[in-house]
């Protein structure tokens, strides 16, 4: 039987996966991590709070996540320039050597795929791929709408009540 599109795409991400396991073997690093590393090298030091937000997690989650990097010594944490109460995460030295040389590495393995696709269809592919995702991301989205809207529309159930006159009559038996 012939792959379907889909498989060929799950086939992909799972490759991705491996080969990010096999980069991050040996380290305090995961998935999960270098997004948040990633995340800051882009956005800049920031608060917990922002991080949470870019990284799509609960603060408790952002908090363990940073607590992790900080005692790894790939983050610290900075008392925020205008608000007392808040603190900035930002990338230490290590951190910023370490996300230059992925960054460096993602572009090497982004014209390393590109190479392998014909000069003549790259416009299409990248169409098409921003077309899949556009669209993936559309379903996930309505997807996770209607659940909020299925979940919200239920009904709590109510509790079941006995009729006034007999707990009466059942409160007047009790020993």
């Amino acid at each position: 039987m012939k792959p379907l599109f889909v498989d060929r795409l799950l086939q992909i991400a799972d490759l991705f996966q491996k080969d990010m396991s096999r980069a991050f073997a040996g380290t305090d690093l995961t998935p999960t991590r270098v997004h948040l590393l990633w995340v800051l090298q882009h956005a800049g030091p920031s608060t917990q709070q922002t991080l949470a937000q870019l990284c799509e997690v609960s603060p408790r989650n952002i908090t363990g996540l940073v607590d992790a990097l900080e005692k790894s010594g790939h983050v610290r944490r900075t008392p925020h320039p205008t608000d007392r109460r808040a603190v900035l995460v930002e990338l230490t030295t290590t951190a910023v050597e370490a996300m230059s040389r992925m960054q460096d590495e993602h572009s090497q393995l982004n014209d390393t795929l590109l190479a392998a696709i014909a000069p003549a269809d790259r416009a299409a592919v990248q169409r098409g791929l921003v077309a899949v995702v556009t669209h993936l991301e559309d379903l996930v989205n309505s997807a996770a709408t209607a659940q909020t809207s299925a979940a919200t529309a239920q009904p709590a159930p109510e509790a079941e009540t006995e009729p006034a006159t007999e707990r009466a009559t059942a409160s007047d038996n009790t020993p």
